[in-house]
């Protein structure tokens, strides 16, 4: 039995699915969405909280304010609410209707700005609003996401542990990239123990985070309109970069057996 006090305490840690049968392919899919927050978020969301409060820069009467596309803004929503801070998420348009929702009836504040992504301009804007909330209101705190190395630390203390607990002998790591902690906090757990995994981060056509021609995303949270303060390429073996397309026929394909 479980029975925690504050939603931030609750994360299935160890679900995978075989994934074979769909794809035709020996691979083993992390499930990291059975939080209250919904997605692997809540663990770069509590950290950064958790790093931020140590370090006397959040505390009562603080404003927390962040930029995200959905997840880190639900994460971030939940802990907020949760440690009595008020929130304002700083998002744009590709940030989906049910994650709007879902935020304000956390109680948080969604802010969204326009831009254009062809000329990083998303991403851009929303950390220009972000910083002029900041300039305004000396109450106001930026976790930055971006550049914050609580968000790498939170993996490299939990979601890299479980995976070498769970499979001791594995072979290759692949790690969706976006601010790219996920993919940070489990190469350096990785190579720090020696351990002979094979580390490929998976980027979307269009994102510039490793480089190359930028192009328009819809789906949000993964790729970058810029490189990622947290990456280090020394920790990455290869970089797989898929089209948005591709993305959707396989998620189709997974809802076709039942996993939505």
């Amino acid at each position: 039995m479980s029975v925690i006090s504050v939603p931030q305490d609750f994360n299935e840690e160890d679900l995978y699915v075989d994934v074979e049968p769909v794809f035709g392919r020996s691979l083993l899919l992390k499930c990291e969405g059975f939080n209250f927050a919904g997605s692997i978020k809540l663990k770069a969301a509590a950290e950064m909280v958790a790093s931020a409060e140590r370090g006397g820069s959040l505390k009562t009467g603080s404003v927390l304010v962040e930029s995200s596309s959905g997840n880190l803004g639900v994460a971030l929503s939940m802990i907020a609410a949760s440690k009595g801070y008020r929130f304002i998420c700083v998002t744009d348009s590709r940030c989906n209707l049910t994650t709007r929702l879902l935020m304000e009836a956390l109680g948080s504040e969604v802010r969204c700005v326009a831009g254009e992504e062809s000329n990083g301009g998303f991403l851009g804007a929303r950390l220009d609003y972000v910083r002029s909330l900041c300039a305004a209101d000396d109450r106001c705190v930026w976790l930055s996401q971006y550049s914050n190395p609580a968000n790498w630390r939170a993996h490299y203390l939990t979601t890299a542990p479980e995976i070498a607990r769970s499979f001791p002998d594995l072979d290759v790591l692949f790690v969706g990239a976006g601010t790219t902690g996920t993919l940070m906090g489990c190469a350096r757990y990785f190579r720090d123990l020696r351990l002979p995994v094979r580390i490929v981060a998976v980027d979307t056509a269009g994102s510039v985070a490793f480089g190359g021609t930028p192009g328009r995303r819809m789906i949000p949270g993964l790729g970058m309109s810029m490189r990622p303060p947290l990456l280090d390429e020394a920790y990455v073996d290869e970089v797989v970069r898929v089209e948005e397309a591709d993305t959707v026929r396989a998620c189709r394909r997974l809802a076709g057996r039942g996993f939505l």
